[in-house]
């Protein structure tokens, strides 16, 4: 998993969404703007995330393991059973 580059700093955040309330748009492949990085933040749960390129990479996500967004990087997310998540935006 990647980690946030030094010198980047948060400017938003999502609403915190649940297995219930995940965006259609979100649960299939989407990218983040260029210069856009994100981070995936589980309060509860356990989230699927899975970068879609160069090569697929699958990974788990839970409370203290957060997943990292690079720009423009195609991605999607699946929640494994009851979850709470946000997502945080950098740049």
């Amino acid at each position: 998993m990647k980690t946030l580059p030094d010198g980047v700093s948060n400017y938003a955040r999502t609403a915190e969404f649940s297995e219930a309330s995940i965006p259609a748009n979100l649960l299939k492949s989407h990218r983040t703007k260029a210069g856009t990085w994100g981070k995936i933040v589980v309060l509860e749960g356990r989230l699927r995330y899975r970068i879609l390129e160069p090569e697929i990479r699958t990974f788990e996500l839970s409370p203290g393991q957060p997943g990292i967004v690079e720009p423009e990087v195609p991605h999607e997310v699946e929640p494994v059973g009851r979850v709470r998540f946000r997502v945080e935006f950098y740049r």
